[in-house]
């Protein structure tokens, strides 16, 4: 057990795994309302991970070429995600003095970090492209009537 100090250097014992820890015996994987799990929550998002892959050139880009890249996703979406992502700490929001104002989207340096894990996640997928197309086939010749998730 770790002695942790509050606001006013009170000390009380913690187990390091309540604060979030990744794994542990006995223990949660990244327990809810905790920092780690909110990231990883938002990270594991659809749209988030492809924005950072998006961004991950290094290139800033405006919003709408931001849209264009990312095929499907709708403003309101990506307003939100980009949002999280600047809330996080991941990205950046620049807004220039213009008529009508640009504003770009980059990527801070804790960004570029989470983007190179993420990127390598794309690269991977990828390159397993056929073999996770077959897998998915034989799934689904196995189970041609998947059940419903209520049952």
């Amino acid at each position: 057990m770790e002695t942790d100090f509050d606001h006013e250097g009170n000390g009380r014992h913690e187990d390091h795994r309540e604060r979030g820890a990744v794994g542990g015996r006995g223990s949660e994987v990244l327990p809810r309302g905790r920092a780690p799990r909110a990231t990883l929550e938002l990270i594991a998002g659809k749209w988030t991970m492809l924005a950072l892959v998006a961004l991950a050139d290094g290139r800033a880009l405006r919003f709408n070429e931001l849209r264009r890249r990312l095929d499907g996703v709708t403003q309101k979406m990506l307003t939100q995600t980009l949002r999280a992502l600047e809330r996080e700490g991941l990205v950046t929001r620049t807004v220039f003095p213009t008529v009508p104002p640009r504003v770009e989207y980059g990527l801070t340096a804790l960004g570029e970090e989470i983007a190179q894990l993420v990127t390598r996640i794309a690269e991977w997928s990828a390159s397993r492209a056929d073999q996770l197309c077959a897998a998915r086939a034989t799934f689904d010749r196995r189970a041609p009537h998947p059940r419903p998730l209520s049952a």
